[in-house]
């Protein structure tokens, strides 16, 4: 009966979206407050995990192979995804740490951080190449190498020659290389962000599923994982005090909810935890109020969405239809609006049995807020179809401004494409002169978030600019936007830019020529996400501010210049005019 229920209810949305689709226009209204909701937005929300190009901010060397990496010799294996075999597929060089040096090299080029993943499983790859038979061949083996946290004897000297003869890999004899090379994480070209490993709950969970029962035959549980946790986190610290750790690396809401049914997931749950994430987090908290030091600095899952067209195609698929790009596009209200659940929300598992959970951003900073105070918010793999097409595209915009919006701290894409590389580029470098979103996100709302979604921001210190990120979802119909501006500044011109359903390269389309009373109408057309710039006129007597140019503020900074510049004969009409602006 429900399930029958829910089919009507997501009928009678399709003839909502199909009647809107013969619609002449959408009319839709953004209210903009530039003095209310303001909170920083990080940089590192922009990442990949394929490097991508400059535009992106961070790059994460992560996923499946890394859990079995070997910095000593640069081998790994990567488990389930290539038929357990150890090769030198991430590097054929015999010189420690390359393949991680080489990755952290590029970024430094690039201007970029990394994320570079510890290993925690227990064994990593030796140089002895071959599939591993899972029955005979599993770790410990000829195959492997065993991981130590903390070495508890002197460092390899020079940093980068471990002795490669001995049966251990050591992680804080890896992080003490990187250091000698690149400085510590608050240095320009220190590594910053360490994953403690990768999808720990489906290391290895009975199923067909798992990825690397070669290194972790048994089903980790939640307190092994804590436990290692803590253990790689204190060893890193000692290392570089600095370095910010990231974990529990979670593959998806499974893991989240039970560690992916981890042997002892009850006994957590029954002590008053609403899933494994309150547990991960407390415990942490209650460690590092031992260790006298933060051992999480950024609570990390990967969120893959599970949302389905109306045939139960998963939207990461590569399905071409309207109905698929319709969900598609939808699929991130999932990450915030609370009215996108069961019985209205996507078809999905999770929706169908878990909506409590939903949306997925408050629940997670509701545990951080609850289990461990202060603690960020990763996700360092996430993925929304269509790297290719418009729909991801406009996907992948739309979630990138609910980022910025919700505070997610860092975030980085999984894979990649021509379409989720121009959602990336419209917020760090639109006009290929990198020019960026703002800063510091400021109130925005839409009449009409099923067609469009809007997201604002200014720069710290500099109000004459407003950045707005404007997306129309209608594959058919154009967007009339009514914008009504609420800002001690007057706002007069703006210039627009924007990606589309016929081209991923994003180009300066019609200006904003008329603005009244900081309230204007502006036309998107379907399928569309558009970069607008508003500019505000400075007040006469704003010269200058903390960025050196008029940030539309008479203040102290402009007192400096006008006192130094108001010449003999001091004519008193300027400095009440002055007073006037400043409002003194």
């Amino acid at each position: 009966m429900m399930k029958r229920v829910r089919f009507l209810a997501l009928l009678l949305v399709a003839v909502m979206f199909c009647s809107t689709a013969i619609a002449a226009n959408i009319n839709v209204t953004y209210n903009i407050n530039t003095d209310v909701n303001r909170t920083p937005i990080s940089k590192y929300i922009y990442g990949s995990n394929s490097g991508g190009n400059s535009d992106y901010t961070v790059v994460r060397s992560g996923g499946n192979r890394l859990t079995a990496y070997n910095w000593e010799n640069n081998w790994s294996n990567a488990g389930a995804d290539w038929y357990f075999e150890n090769d030198q597929y991430l590097s054929s060089s015999a010189t420690p740490g390359k393949y991680v040096t080489d990755f952290r090299d590029s970024c430094v080029t690039n201007k970029q951080d990394s994320v570079v993943t510890l290993q925690m499983a227990g064994y990593v790859s030796d140089s002895v190449f071959g599939e591993v038979n899972l029955i005979t061949e599993s770790a410990p083996s000829y195959y492997f190498k065993k991981v130590v946290f903390a070495k508890g004897a002197p460092f390899c000297s020079p940093p980068g020659s471990p002795v490669t003869t001995d049966a251990n890999v050591y992680m804080d004899e890896f992080v003490n290389f990187l250091v000698s090379k690149y400085g510590y994480a608050g240095d320009p070209n220190g590594v910053k962000f360490y994953d403690m490993d990768n999808e720990p709950d489906i290391w290895s969970d009975g199923n067909d599923g798992a990825t690397h029962p070669e290194v972790h035959p048994a089903h980790p549980t939640c307190a092994e994982y804590k436990d290692k946790s803590v253990a790689v986190s204190l060893a890193v610290k000692n290392v570089d005090p600095n370095a910010q750790m990231l974990g529990p690396v979670s593959y998806g809401f499974g893991g989240y909810l039970t560690f992916q049914s981890a042997p002892d997931w009850k006994a957590p749950l029954s002590n008053g935890y609403s899933w494994f994430l309150d547990y991960y987090l407390d415990k942490m908290e209650a460690n590092s109020v031992v260790a006298g030091k933060r051992l999480l600095d950024a609570l990390d899952v990967h969120w893959y969405p599970e949302a389905t067209d109306s045939a139960g195609n998963r939207i990461t698929n590569s399905v071409s239809t309207t109905d698929m790009y319709n969900a598609r596009m939808q699929a991130p209200r999932t990450l915030w609006d609370p009215t996108y659940i069961w019985p209205n929300g996507e078809l999905s598992w999770i929706d169908e049995w878990y909506s409590s959970y939903l949306p997925i951003l408050p629940k997670l900073k509701n545990s951080i807020n609850t289990y461990y105070p202060d603690t960020n918010l990763a996700i360092t793999e996430y993925a929304y179809g269509g790297e290719t097409h418009w729909s991801g595209g406009i996907a992948t915009a739309d979630v990138l401004g609910i980022f910025g919006k919700y505070g997610v701290y860092l975030a980085s894409y999984w894979g990649g494409g021509s379409y989720v590389d121009a959602a990336v580029k419209i917020y760090t470098n639109y006009d290929n002169n990198k020019s960026t979103f703002g800063n510091t996100e400021v109130y925005s709302a839409d009449s009409n978030k099923v067609a469009s979604s809007i997201y604002a921001s200014v720069f710290d210190g500099y109000t004459c600019e407003l950045h707005l990120i404007v997306i129309n979802k209608d594959i058919t119909n154009p967007i009339t936007g009514t914008f009504n501006i609420t800002s001690p500044q007057t706002f007069t011109s703006g210039r627009v830019w924007r990606f589309n359903n016929s081209s991923s390269t994003i180009s300066e389309t019609t200006a904003i020529s008329s603005i009244t009373g900081n309230s204007f109408t502006y036309t998107i057309p379907a399928t569309t996400v558009c970069h607008m710039v508003l500019q505000a006129e400075p007040p006469m007597w704003d010269t200058t501010g903390p960025l050196g140019v008029p940030d539309c503020h008479v203040n102290m900074w402009d007192l400096k210049d006008f006192t130094v510049s108001w010449l003999t004969p001091y004519d008193f009409n300027d400095l009440a005019d002055f007073a006037q602006e400043w409002g003194m």
